[in-house]
């Protein structure tokens, strides 16, 4: 939103609104702003939540293991969790027949994934 309608909502003129979110930032408060993203505009309205249990368990393989799907574009978050399963991924594409396509052409493709 504009500093005017923060300003608006607080109760506040401009300037003193927007001297308190500077220093808000410069405190490290406000670490940050993001964009909400519609998933179906972007042709990505298909979510899969992923449950990865992976064979290795040495520190170079895991970090190969984590930058290959980090690298997986349709991948958009991934979790190292303690215990079964190894991994939890958060998937975004188009439809189940697109999730299949990735999953066979690009997920179970990377090494160390055991199921």
């Amino acid at each position: 939103m504009s500093n005017t309608e923060l300003a608006h909502r607080v109760r506040l003129t401009p300037a003193p609104c927007l001297r308190r979110v500077k220093r808000l930032e410069q405190e490290g408060v406000i670490t940050g702003y993001h964009a909400k993203v519609d998933p179906a505009a972007a042709g990505r309205s298909f979510e899969v939540t992923v449950a990865v249990e992976v064979t290795v368990n040495d520190q170079r393989s895991l970090e190969e293991f984590e930058s290959a799907i980090a690298a997986l574009e349709e991948v958009v978050e991934a979790r190292r969790v303690f215990g079964n399963p190894d991994y939890i991924l958060r998937v975004l594409v188009a439809d189940v027949a697109e999730y299949e396509r990735f999953q066979t052409t690009k997920f179970l493709r990377l090494p160390g994934v055991s199921r």
